[in-house]
């Protein structure tokens, strides 16, 4: 099943890439002008995920939730835990529950497809990997990451070779499909919320062909489901 994964990856993402290019990190207000709600809000997300951090345990590993994703969640034996809300226009309405401040910004804005809360565990290693659709746009917000000795966040970003130090409050809007891995350097869990939200201005036959994925996996989301916390 991981051996047809990376092919299909592979090839959307290639018949993408022909057709569609933007750099790795592109300007919030431009392609995601509600960034602005969620950066807002952020210390009400914050609250709610320190909450479900204190019962950690129940919230599933990535690779649990999605076999095909252990090289880079079960790979060095620390914890990658994701907490879905929302997934390829699917609610996870117990998930929902646990988290009524982001669950009401995620359903009011159309826009968002999939949203995530990652917990990170100290010293996690997320190998470079590339995500499998430029249909969606990654945005990321920092609700609580832990510092550094220097004062600067102790988690890293590397996309496509540069770095980016994303701290409370603060947000990145990035395509996934771009190499990317990721490093918690400290001795704290790192929260980010993670979003995945609908690409706009493609060519009128990539939006259709987007249109038609997103809605194939919300199905395959739909028949499969997605297990909430205990």
């Amino acid at each position: 099943m991981s051996v047809l994964y990376d092919l299909s990856s592979r090839a959307v993402r290639s018949l993408y890439d022909a057709r569609i290019s933007t750099p790795p990190v592109l300007d919030t207000e431009a392609w995601f002008p509600d960034a602005k709600k969620f950066v807002d809000a952020w210390p009400l997300l914050r609250d709610e995920a320190l909450a479900l951090a204190n019962r950690l345990h129940t919230v599933p590993r990535f690779h649990e939730l999605m076999a095909e994703q252990a090289d880079i969640s079960a790979n060095d034996g620390r914890d990658w835990r994701m907490f879905l809300l929302k997934v390829y226009g699917v609610d996870v309405q117990q998930n929902m529950a646990v988290c009524p401040e982001l669950a009401k910004l995620v359903s009011s804005i159309p826009d968002v497809l999939s949203a995530t809360l990652s917990f990170l565990a100290p010293h996690k290693h997320i190998p470079r990997h590339r995500g499998p659709f430029k249909g969606v746009l990654r945005f990321q917000l920092g609700l609580s990451v832990p510092l550094a000795a220097d004062g600067r966040p102790a988690a890293i970003l590397a996309l496509n070779d540069h770095e980016h130090l994303i701290g409370d409050g603060e947000c990145l809007l990035w395509d996934d499909t771009y190499p990317h891995e990721v490093w918690n350097h400290s001795d704290q869990v790192r929260i980010a919320l993670l979003l995945d939200v609908r690409r706009r201005s493609m060519p009128m036959d990539m939006a259709l062909l987007s249109r038609l994925l997103i809605a194939a996996i919300g199905a395959h989301v739909r028949w499969r489901g997605v297990p909430g916390v205990s």
